[in-house]
């Protein structure tokens, strides 16, 4: 059984043929719209475009937003151009398959229990670092959304009050102090105290605060800058504190790091273990959470939205 899944980003759209097993046969991409007649119209070409290659049975829509409990509408999407439609049912007008649509981190880490790093495991906690935060809760095996469908908000949980300003309307959210836009923005703090420790990222962004980024901030820390190097050390201690918040409430047994900047793990993961088992509440008398990596990359959320289509026709 062959389905189809899409991963609607802010600036791009990317659609995968997946069979039962997560294997991705077939793939199409295209922009993303601003509007939405336009952005629906993009979503519909690329899913014939692989629906003329391939019996396809269905289609999950993949997408950071707020998702209707029964996963028909979208609420609200800050890249995108929904708000309070019922992007399902036109969506399945429009091409002729069944439709379902999710928050892009619940889809990952849905794959991520098929076909990855979760496998096997029963409570999981998945946090994607990007841009900002993306995060999903499994309990046995199952994606928990909350009453509304907007669980779990993780990034937005608030570590500094009083802290840096974030998009949600908040002030110091964890995705402000953990996440590729986060790493660049207290890269640029500490260059500002002492431009001239860095020498690898200076030259990089040629001296340009504005081209400071996550992955610039990588770049420069992996040939031993020592700014870049303190700016990992900074995620790194945001990342355990914030773990150690998350299992104070879930106690999870797994936590799967995905996103962008779990590209760059081995240099920062194992100090946030170090952060994450020092601030967890009763540590050195608990059992702590296994933390790995995400095994799917990108292709994830796309991988996830397909399987949950595949879920939808048997019934599940």
């Amino acid at each position: 059984m062959l389905t189809i899944g899409v991963d609607v980003g802010g600036t791009s759209v990317r659609a995968g043929v997946v069979d039962v097993e997560g294997n991705v046969h077939d793939t199409a991409r295209t922009p993303t719209p601003r509007g939405e007649a336009a952005l629906e119209a993009a979503l519909a070409a690329v899913v014939r475009e692989l629906a003329a290659r391939h019996p396809v049975r269905a289609v999950g829509l993949a997408l950071a937003g707020f998702i209707t409990p029964d996963r028909r509408g979208v609420r609200f999407a800050p890249h995108l151009a929904w708000r309070d439609s019922p992007v399902a049912d036109r969506m399945a007008e429009r091409i002729g398959l069944p439709v379902v649509v999710e928050h892009d981190a619940n889809a990952a880490a849905l794959a991520e229990r098929h076909f990855g790093a979760a496998s096997g495991a029963s409570v999981v906690v998945f946090v994607a670092l990007g841009t900002g935060i993306g995060s999903a809760l499994l309990l046995d095996g199952r994606l928990y959304r909350g009453a509304f469908g907007v669980a779990p908000e993780l990034g937005h949980l608030r570590v500094v009050p009083d802290g840096r300003p974030c998009a949600c309307g908040k002030n110091g959210c964890w995705e402000r102090y953990c996440s590729g836009t986060a790493l660049a923005t207290t890269a640029v703090e500490m260059l500002s105290r002492d431009p001239g420790r860095s020498p690898v990222l200076r030259r990089l962004v040629a001296g340009d605060p504005g081209r400071v980024t996550g992955q610039r901030v990588a770049a420069a820390a992996r040939d031993g800058d020592p700014v870049a190097c303190a700016a990992m050390e900074d995620l790194a201690r945001w990342l355990g504190e914030g773990l150690a918040l998350v299992a104070d409430v879930f106690d999870p047994e797994l936590v799967v790091i995905g996103g962008g900047v779990s590209v760059s793990a081995p240099l920062f993961l194992d100090e946030a273990r170090e952060h994450y088992a020092a601030a967890v509440t009763g540590a050195g008398r608990r059992p702590l959470a296994r933390i790995r990596t995400a095994q799917l990359g990108e292709a994830a959320a796309v991988v996830g939205a397909a399987q949950l289509a595949r879920e939808q026709l048997a019934g599940c």
